[in-house]
């Protein structure tokens, strides 16, 4: 008998299974933004769906070029850039996994001189002014996002997500904050609600009934001018009667200076809200941010609280967490410290996304460790980081390794890190 039935156990959508109830949440690598870069994208998914995950969702991808996150970065709005996204699915199917694509338009948060918004408030996170999109430009967004639905289904994705939070541009257009417009797309929350429902209107339409359509939803927006709790839930309703299959959760906008992700948050600290939000729709609701372990997870669903579980950063510190949970090893899991140091750091400075506690995360085409043909006695010097590092991956491929350090504990200036208030869990 497991020790996570809930976690373990399939759902069922009707139209299709995932095999439990985990997500590999959207993370940016850096990878999808040149198309040269796929084959390393299509094998750190691989890699993930080998290791037992339900669910993969990509990092973002613009649906036109006015919602590039940076110049020419990863864009669905063409058939020639569907052969890339097909090395990506394929890979991610041939190991049993199921992924979907996240459409990300950033709006405002552009770093890109066409970044446009509801209306033209600069971001204090990007240094241009967005243009206030047109009816026209509204239109043809939402055009934009129904192409690149369909485009995705042809490359093979088993579906869509449609990023609605951390302040990207459906957020902007959700939020008096950054919508001041006086027409029929702003003012009262059923005309700000208007472009994402009418994108998942779109979306459902040009993709049919058997393809996953998952809506990223702002469920605390954690700025002034935000959405108060009853807005949040009517959006919410109407984006399942728009044909949203599942309501994923999203807490703060990146120009929040509320904390949602760092070690010094508590884990599983907004599972509640998700769970408020379950009991006013009838599709599932993902719990997301802070589920680091697969207890957590388990009670976040023994508690009713959610359907599914979120956890992105996870993935790139173990690919193999859901194996080691379902084989009762989840001692063994290389578990995520929320340092953000490797991941969300590198990707706001433009370099590839990596991991503290796994150097091999985005690099699994690079860092292939083979068996040894001929195994060797090994010394390693000094059990920090980068030699219990060295030590674990060499002792993998066959070699016979002794780790040396001068104090008689492992973790070099890990030790020291953990010794601050909101580290501890670099212990």
């Amino acid at each position: 008998m497991t020790a996570y039935p809930h976690l373990l156990e399939p759902l069922d959508l009707g139209f299709t299974t995932l095999r439990n109830r985990v997500i590999m949440g959207s993370m940016h690598t850096g990878l999808e933004d040149r198309f040269y870069n796929y084959g390393k994208l299509a094998a750190f998914y691989a890699e993930r769906a080998r290791g037992g995950v339900g669910l993969i969702v990509t990092g973002g991808i613009a649906p036109n070029r006015a919602g590039w996150l940076l110049p020419f970065g990863g864009t669905l709005n063409f058939l020639g850039d569907v052969f890339n996204h097909r090395r990506v699915t394929r890979a991610v199917h041939a190991e049993g996994g199921k992924i979907l694509l996240q459409i990300l338009h950033a709006g405002r948060y552009g770093y890109q001189p066409l970044v446009v918004s509801a209306s033209a408030r600069k971001s204090p996170i990007s240094r241009f002014t967005p243009r206030a999109l047109s009816e026209r430009g509204i239109l043809s967004t939402i055009a934009d996002y129904a192409r690149c639905a369909r485009l995705a289904k042809l490359a093979g994705y088993d579906g869509v997500e449609v990023m609605g939070s951390e302040g990207y541009l459906l957020s902007q257009f959700l939020c008096p904050r950054t919508n001041l417009r006086t027409d029929r797309w702003g003012g009262a929350i059923e005309n700000r609600m208007r472009l994402p429902v009418q994108i998942v209107e779109r979306i459902r339409a040009a993709v049919g009934r058997q393809f996953i359509v998952m809506y990223r939803h702002s469920l605390l927006d954690l700025v002034d001018g935000g959405n108060n709790w009853d807005d949040t839930v009517a959006v919410a309703k109407a984006l399942e009667r728009a044909g949203a299959n599942i309501i994923n959760s999203g807490f703060g906008w990146h120009e929040a200076r509320v904390p949602t992700i760092v070690t010094s948050v508590p884990r599983a600290a907004f599972a509640g809200v998700s769970g408020r939000l379950r009991r006013e729709l009838g599709i599932p609701v993902v719990a997301s941010n802070r589920i680091n372990t697969p207890g957590d997870a388990e009670a976040i669903l023994a508690r009713g609280e959610a359907d599914l579980i979120s956890m992105a950063r996870p993935f790139l510190a173990d690919p193999q967490f859901v194996a080691k949970a379902a084989a009762g090893q989840a001692d063994q899991i290389n578990t995520c410290i929320g340092c953000n140091q490797a991941c969300l750091d590198h990707t706001f400075a433009n370099l590839p996304a990596s991991c503290l506690v796994n150097p091999r995360a985005c690099r699994e085409t690079e860092l292939v460790y083979a068996p040894a043909a001929t195994p060797r006695r090994i010394a390693v010097v000094g059990a920090g980081p980068a030699g219990m590092s060295a030590a674990t991956v060499a002792a993998e491929c066959g070699h016979d390794v002794t780790l040396f350090d001068s104090f008689d504990d492992i973790g070099g200036q890990f030790k020291i890190a953990m010794q601050i208030p909101g580290k501890e869990e670099f212990s």
